[in-house]
């Protein structure tokens, strides 16, 4: 999953999670890249840089790696390596700095790897008309780019995915898709 900040991810994904547990499915959920990055020193939101989007997109891949080593029929990965790209060329762009083209396209080389191993992938869009949870101080303008982002770099990479918007409808079609698709998998 894609998207900027509070667009509703991971609520998505714990309905999905809690629909599938239900139907006897091992699942297994990453994510909180983001808080672990600033645990260890790492910028982020505005302040990410390119070691911090490195930081991510690796461990990122390290956390999937290990759920599937654990057993996870699932593995719903929240902030799936593009989003780290995204929210870097977010940060750049607020803070008005030109993009390291070399470092950019080391990085989002290094997040297309992961592109195979996704076999379904939601971007949420942004709906500004959603409020934000009080308890986040979110800058507007860089949820703002961050979404741009994604989108930009879904349709510039041509990387297939849906589109999940923040009404009820929209929701619903992407939670019935994950099951399904989900569940037949796990059948095989």
């Amino acid at each position: 999953m894609l998207g900027t900040h509070s667009t509703g991810k991971t609520t998505l994904f714990k309905r999905i999670e809690m629909e599938l547990r239900a139907q006897g499915v091992t699942v297994a959920r990453t994510g909180r890249l983001a808080k672990r990055a600033a645990a260890v020193g790492l910028s982020k939101m505005q302040h990410h840089t390119s070691q911090s989007t490195e930081w991510i997109i690796t461990q990122g891949i390290a956390d999937e790696v290990a759920a599937v080593a654990q057993g996870a029929e699932v593995v719903l990965i929240d902030r799936a390596a593009h989003d780290a790209i995204a929210y870097f060329h977010a940060a750049l762009e607020y803070r008005g700095e030109a993009p390291p083209r070399l470092e950019c396209e080391r990085l989002l080389t290094l997040a297309s790897t992961q592109l195979p191993k996704y076999d379904l992938l939601f971007a949420t869009v942004l709906d500004e008309r959603v409020p934000v949870d009080s308890g986040h101080d979110y800058d507007a303008r860089y949820r703002r780019l961050v979404d741009q982002q994604v989108h930009r770099l879904l349709a510039d990479d041509d990387i297939p995915h849906q589109r999940v918007a923040s009404d009820p409808d929209s929701q619903a079609y992407a939670i019935e898709q994950a099951l399904e698709f989900c569940l037949k998998e796990a059948a095989v």
